[in-house]
This record gives structure tokens, sequence and C-alpha cells, in this order.
């Protein structure tokens, strides 16, 4: 999937003494509507000229990658540096991406769908569930190789509960919603503000367990 020899830097939770990492956290969830304590660690990727990363989605189809705050309901992808040509993301399944418009400075992998030329500042977000908490194909994306130049991105990926404190529950009773405003709810983190309600614990079920990524998928 990911280009010869790209390489991954994984930046543990932020402590008192990082104060950029700190901040990063704080204003992705500012900017999300979704809790810190929902999101992975930083990760930071740089691709090397002719280097890609395949067309992938961010959401899981197993039940172990699920166990550590349940789907990951949103991606935040930031761009660290300018990319002479190529590096673009790109949404083969988006919509609408026959109405973008693309002169000669974008790359040909990038015209195969809705793209995004990485430019040094810049964040993008995306969801990769629909709100009815099912997986958005449309949410299908990959990074086109770097034709001249370097490229350097970090990546937030976002869950619908805690990621770090997984709950303590049941797990021998059907997964399912029984309320039609779970999905919504765990989008803005009830989850992880009110788990006893929405995910239940060893002795009760929560109302929304689907949507909290308690199911298989």
């Amino acid at each position: 999937m990911w280009g010869t020899d790209i390489y991954l830097f994984m930046l543990s939770p932020p402590q008192p003494k990082d104060e950029i990492v700190s901040a990063i956290e704080k204003r992705v969830a500012a900017w999300t509507f979704l809790p810190e304590e929902n999101a992975e660690s930083l990760q930071v990727l740089r691709y090397e000229t002719g280097q890609k990363y395949d067309a992938h989605f961010d959401y899981f189809h197993d039940r172990n990658n699920l166990k550590l705050g349940g789907q990951r309901v949103a991606t935040v992808l930031m761009y660290l540096t300018d990319v002479n040509k190529g590096g673009e993301t790109v949404f083969p399944n988006a919509e609408g991406s026959h109405l973008q418009y693309k002169d000669e400075t974008w790359s040909e992998c990038s015209r195969s769908g809705l793209a995004v030329k990485p430019k040094k500042g810049d964040a993008l977000l995306f969801f990769n569930l629909h709100v009815n908490a099912t997986a958005d194909t449309g949410s299908l994306h990959g990074s086109c190789p770097v034709i001249e130049g370097e490229k350097w991105s970090a990546t937030k990926w976002i869950h619908v509960r805690s990621f770090d404190n997984p709950p303590d529950v049941r797990t021998d009773a059907p997964c399912s919603d029984d309320k039609e405003l779970c999905p919504r709810w765990a989008a803005i983190g009830e989850c992880h503000r009110n788990p006893t309600y929405m995910v239940g614990t060893k002795d009760t079920l929560g109302f929304c367990r689907k949507s909290c990524g308690i199911c298989d998928a």
C-alpha cells in the first residue's frame, strides 16, 4: 500500500512539555468538535520522489481494531510542506470530481477523482462514517506519487469514543442502537462523556452500542 521506504513517525500523546503537539491536539478537537481523547497519537509521514499511498479506507472491517475507540469517525490530514509537483490527496469515489477543474499543474494521478493539493499550513478534514454510523465508501482516498520535491504530512484519526480508555462492557448481547439520535450523539462525543447511557457497563446495556463502536462493524 505504501510507496517504497515511506518514513513513518508516531508521536506519543502530548506531555506538558510538548507545547506544539498539545496545541495541535486542542486545535483539532476544537475544529472537529470531537474530544481529544478520542484521537490516536499524531502520525507524521515523509514521501520522497516517486512515493505514494494507494487508495484505502480509514474505517475498520474487523472486530480487533474496534477494541480501542471503536470506529474511526473522522480523519484530519495536515500538510507540513509544499510539494513542487504531485503528492495530491485524491478521493476516487467522491461525488462531483468531474466538476473540479485541473490544469497542467496537477498530476495525472489526481485526475482519477476529487483531489487536494498539498500546501504547507493547510489541513483536510473528512468523515469516514455516515451520520447513521455506517461506513462511507466515498471516503476512499490515496496519496498520489511525489513527482518533484518532498512531502511531509501529519495525520490524526479520531474515533467515536475514547481511544486510550475502552469501556468495560457486556459483550454477550446483540449490538444495536435503540435510539434514532445515537449516530449524532456519538459524533459529538457522547460515547465518552456519557458512557453508561451510550455504551453500558458489565451489568447493563447502553442504548447506542452500535454508534459507539461496540459492534463488529
